[in-house]
């Protein structure tokens, strides 16, 4: 797709022998994948700001965890609005925004997607805590530290993606082959180092936290159904018991399943070097990666039926009513 064909249009026509050449390819299908993707980009803003609006408005929405889905949806809401508009530009391998904005824009995209897989880590841990030690997670899990740790989170991602793009932001265009290129160049050693700490890392807390979290969902489940087996009830309890297993067992397979699937064929391609940026695969893995910022509100905020009351109220404007703030959102549907 993003290959360089001949005979095709220049992108800068006034710079015969240093511009780069447009791909031919019919116009439908430019104006195709222009609908599609501007429809995924207005979906996952529209998403994350109903997320952003609902948490932060609904006082009895501020809970430690809650304010780590308010974080994610951030790092997700940016990624709608200025990581996904960016990359349609380069749907016609054409890079028109000068050198340096293009090394901006990759720092950029390192910094977001590094701070939504360490919000997914804090948000794997604060599940951990609250089903493997529930008694002490108030005092483990505060407001105050979960906004330490999210503000840590930023700056280490702002200072590690920083330092490993710092060529980049030093010499701008320095890999491009012609004028009108955007090309991310990573040496093997920092693409190494940066798809442990990124992605590998990560991934392996996120498993082991997830799995340990089930595993305690179901022998909690299974010691309910025992202790109570004399009860006339059994059959029913036993029904609510086999139910509660496989709704957490679903759960966490999509969180897990859909995580990987958005994020593992990227990192697979980011020891590849510059092919990886040529080839048209390298263009469908990022956006891949890009759609877990429309699934993230899917899968962390859909399944709660609070975040379906919220929109409800936002959609009838009444959280433009005096106090609204104060409503009882984890009440029932009025």
């Amino acid at each position: 797709m993003m290959e360089t064909l001949e005979g095709g249009e220049l992108c800068f026509p006034q710079l015969l022998n240093t511009s780069c050449r447009k791909p031919m390819r019919p116009h439908s299908e430019v104006m195709l994948l222009y609908i599609l993707l501007s429809s995924i980009s207005l979906l996952t803003v529209s998403l994350n700001l109903l997320v952003i609006i609902s948490i932060s408005h609904y006082r009895q929405l501020h809970t430690p965890t809650n304010l780590l889905l308010l974080s994610l949806a951030v790092s997700d809401l940016l990624v709608g609005l200025l990581l996904m508009p960016v990359k349609m530009l380069r749907i016609e391998s054409c890079w028109f925004l000068g050198d340096f904005m293009c090394a901006l824009y990759f720092v950029v995209e390192f910094i977001i997607t590094s701070v939504s897989v360490g919000i997914m880590v804090l948000i794997s841990v604060d599940r951990y805590v609250a089903i493997c030690d529930p008694l002490r997670y108030p005092t483990k899990i505060t407001k105050t530290r979960v906004k330490i740790f999210v503000c840590l989170c930023w700056v280490c991602s702002v200072f590690y993606n920083s330092l490993i793009l710092n060529n980049h932001l030093t010499q701008p265009g320095r890999y491009n082959s012609c004028y009108g290129e955007c090309v991310f160049i990573h040496n093997y050693i920092a693409g190494a180092v940066d798809l442990v700490v990124t992605f590998i890392a990560p991934i392996t807390v996120i498993i082991l936290l997830y799995m340990r979290v089930f595993v305690v969902a179901v022998s909690q489940a299974r010691a309910m159904r025992s202790h109570i087996v004399a009860v006339t009830l059994q059959r029913s309890v036993t029904v609510t018991a086999k139910k509660s297993e496989m709704k957490a067992a679903r759960t966490l397979g999509i969180v897990i399943v859909v995580f990987l699937m958005c994020f593992c064929p990227y990192y697979c391609l980011s020891l590849a070097g510059q092919e990886t940026e040529i080839n048209g695969l390298y263009f469908w893995f990022d956006w891949l990666l890009y759609f877990n910022s429309c699934l993230n509100p899917v899968i962390y905020a859909f399944f709660y039926p609070w975040f379906r009351k919220s929109i409800n109220l936002i959609v009838r404007l009444k959280i433009l009513q005096p106090d609204s703030c104060e409503a009882n959102i984890m009440g029932p549907f009025r």
